[in-house]
């Protein structure tokens, strides 16, 4: 997989910067490696990479307004590099449309790990922005592959939402998410269990990464559709 994989990272520090390109690069994956926001868009629009890795905070376009600029224009994943795990930085960039993110200083073979378990779950072998559904998925109303939950219809063969008849636009990991609580539709789904089903962790991960997921997902699919269970999780509405 890492031979054909192309990533785009945006860092401004240039130790940082030239030490993880060395790393990626010893690794099988093929870098570009850019020190500001602006010629990171640039290298994206011109390169189309397989993931991009983007710092916070980088001169020209800040990490998360790069994040957004890529978000409306493709479904790539992304991983954001944050220095402070407590930084509001971090959640800025979950809401902008970023799937993960890593917290600096970094061990190199701890990013290869999150960004080869980001693409799994992206379904990178099948191709750019195409999600896999998981284990336990299955048909339901009109159609084979088809989940329907009152005005939403979820096509688990085309991974296409509609809602009132309407397309629905999803990133691959907040379909990986719908697909997920479809296979229970009333059962509570804890985070720790989310984060190893949807995110692929088999390690403790940050559970806001969850929370903001969910919450971008509801404004997609209607606020009502998931519900929090306090003190539990999250289910979606049978």
């Amino acid at each position: 997989m890492a031979e054909q994989t192309h990533v785009l990272f945006v860092e401004d520090d240039d130790v940082i910067r030239e030490a993880t390109q060395l790393a990626l690069e010893r690794d099988g994956f093929v870098v570009t490696a850019m020190p500001d926001g602006l010629r990171g868009l640039a290298a994206f629009r011109a390169d189309r990479p397989d993931i991009a890795l983007l710092d916070v905070m980088v001169p020209g376009l800040d990490g998360v307004s790069l994040c957004r600029r890529i978000r409306d224009e493709s479904t790539v994943p992304v991983i954001m590099l944050s220095a402070r795990a407590d930084s509001i930085d971090v959640v800025l960039g979950l809401e902008a449309g970023a799937d993960d993110y890593v917290t600096k200083p970094f061990d190199g073979a701890v990013l290869v790990a999150r960004i080869r378990a980001v693409l799994r779950r992206f379904g990178h072998a099948l191709g750019p922005g195409r999600a896999a559904a998981p284990s336990g998925a299955r048909a339901a109303g009109p159609a084979a592959g088809a989940l329907v939950f009152g005005d939403l219809r979820v096509d688990t063969e085309g991974m296409e939402v509609r809602r009132s008849g309407r397309p629905v636009a999803l990133t691959p990991t907040e379909m990986r998410l719908l697909l997920e609580f479809s296979t229970a539709p009333g059962t509570v789904f804890s985070r720790d269990r989310l984060l190893e089903r949807v995110w692929d962790y088999g390690w403790g991960g940050d559970t806001r990464v969850v929370d903001v997921h969910v919450q971008r997902l509801r404004t997609k699919i209607g606020q009502d559709r998931i519900e929090t269970v306090r003190g539990f999780g999250y289910k979606l509405k049978a």
